[in-house]
C-alpha cells in the first residue's frame, strides 16, 4: 500500500520534537521508505517552510517551523548578520506570538547576537529557544573572551567583577564607533529575567536588581552566556520601557544604577575611588538614581565625591536616590548639610 505524502508529512510534522537530528531514518522506517525517499518527503517540507533545516550531512537537523524549540550554531565570520539569523531561524518559531511579543524579541535577539558577533572575538555563536505557554526563553551563547573579561581589559579595572557595575549603566561599550552601548540596558529591562555567565561570574537581572548568583557550571568553558525570558504576556511594551528612560532632547537620558556594584560585599562604601568608580561614564545622561539597596554604610568622602564632587563639576545632571538605609541616608543628608 502506498501512502498518501498527507499522511507522511503530517507523521513528519508530529514527530520533529523528538527527532530532530533522525527524522529521515524514523520516516523511513515508520513507512519501510528508502532513506532517500524517506528524505524527500522532509525535503518537501523544508521547501513549503514547513520545516527549518539547519546544518549538514551527518549534523543536520530539522526543526518545526511554529514549534516549541530550536537550536543552531553559526560560525562567526564574514556575511553573518543577526538580521539573516532572525529571518531564517527565530522569527519562523513565533507565528503564534503578538506583534508585540514579535518585537520585543526581536530586539532582544538582536541586539545580543549582534554583540557576540562583534564583540566576543570567538568562532562560533550558538542559540537556543524554548517557548512556552508563559514565556519564550533565549540562550545565546559564544565561545570568546568573555564580556566581563573584555571589559576588564578595556576599562584597565583591577577586579573583574566590576565589570557588571560599567555594563549596567547602559551607554557602555568597548567599540564606540560602532555601538550605543544600550542594547544590554534595555533587553535586561524588558525581559523577565536577565542572565549573564562568564568564567565564573553569574549575574542576574530581575525585579530591576543586578543579583550575583551563587550558581556554578562546571561544563562552561570560555566564552559568554547570555539567557533571557520574555513573556508572552508582557506587561509593557519596548516603547514604554525604553521612554521610561529617555529625555525629549537627547533620548536615552535616564538611567538607574545599583550602588552596591561598586564595592565588594564585605566592603563598606568609604573611599572616594569607590565613588569615582561609581560615577564613570555617568556624565553621558541627565538624569541619574542611585539604588542603595544592600548597601549597609557610607563613608564622608564616597558621599562627598557623588553628591558635591561630580555634581559640581556636572551641574545640569540630576541626581536622586532610593532604598538607602538610616545610616546612608544620615549620611547624604549630613554631606548636603556641610555643603551649604
Amino acid at each position: 500500500m502506498i501512502e498518501s505524502p498527507t499522511k507522511v508529512d503530517q507523521f513528519i510534522r508530529d514527530n520533529l520534537k523528538e527527532h530532530a537530528s533522525d527524522i529521515v531514518g524514523f520516516v523511513a522506517a515508520k513507512f519501510n521508505f528508502s532513506r532517500q525517499r524517506a528524505y524527500a518527503y522532509v525535503a518537501r517540507e523544508v521547501k513549503k517552510g514547513n520545516v527549518i533545516k539547519i546544518g549538514k550531512t551527518s549534523s543536520t537537523k530539522y526543526f518545526l517551523v511554529g514549534g516549541n524549540y530550536i537550536e543552531f550554531n553559526l560560525k562567526i565570520k564574514p556575511g553573518i548578520s543577526e538580521e539573516k539569523a532572525w529571518q531564517k531561524y527565530v522569527r519562523p518559531m513565533l507565528l503564534n506570538v503578538s506583534d508585540n511579543v514579535r518585537g520585543v524579541c526581536k530586539y532582544v535577539f538582536t541586539e545580543i547576537f549582534n554583540n557576540a558577533i562583534d564583540h566576543s572575538a570567538g568562532s562560533i555563536v550558538y542559540t537556543r529557544i524554548n517557548i512556552t505557554d508563559e514565556n519564550i526563553q533565549f540562550t545565546v551563547m559564544d565561545n570568546g573572551i568573555g564580556i566581563f573579561q573584555k571589559i576588564q581589559d578595556a576599562l584597565h579595572l583591577d577586579y573583574k567583577r566590576e565589570a557588571i557595575l560599567h555594563l549596567s549603566k547602559g551607554k557602555f561599550t568597548t567599540d564606540p564607533s560602532r555601538h550605543s552601548g544600550e542594547g544590554i540596558f534595555f533587553s535586561s529591562r524588558i525581559c523577565d529575567r536577565f542572565s549573564i555567565l562568564s568564567d565564573d561570574l553569574f549575574y542576574t537581572f530581575r525585579h530591576r536588581d543586578w543579583i550575583l548568583s551563587n550558581e556554578k557550571r562546571e561544563d562552561f568553558g570560555k566564552g559568554t552566556e547570555i539567557e533571557m525570558i520574555v513573556p508572552v504576556n508582557p506587561q509593557k511594551t519596548l516603547k514604554e520601557t525604553m521612554d521610561e528612560y529617555s529625555d525629549q532632547e537627547i533620548g536615552f537620558g535616564r538611567t538607574t544604577v545599583a550602588v552596591a556594584l561598586s564595592a565588594d560585599p564585605n566592603d563598606p562604601h568609604v573611599s572616594r575611588s569607590q565613588a569615582k568608580r561609581l560615577m564613570m561614564g555617568l556624565e553621558k545622561f541627565r538624569h541619574i538614581v542611585l539604588n542603595f539597596k544592600g548597601v549597609e554604610s557610607v563613608g564622608q568622602a564616597f558621599v562627598d565625591e557623588v553628591f558635591r564632587v561630580f555634581q559640581n563639576e556636572y551641574p545640569n545632571i540630576q541626581i536622586q536616590y532610593f532604598n538607602a538605609n538610616e545610616q546612608v541616608e544620615s549620611m547624604i543628608k549630613r554631606g548636603a548639610a556641610t555643603e551649604r
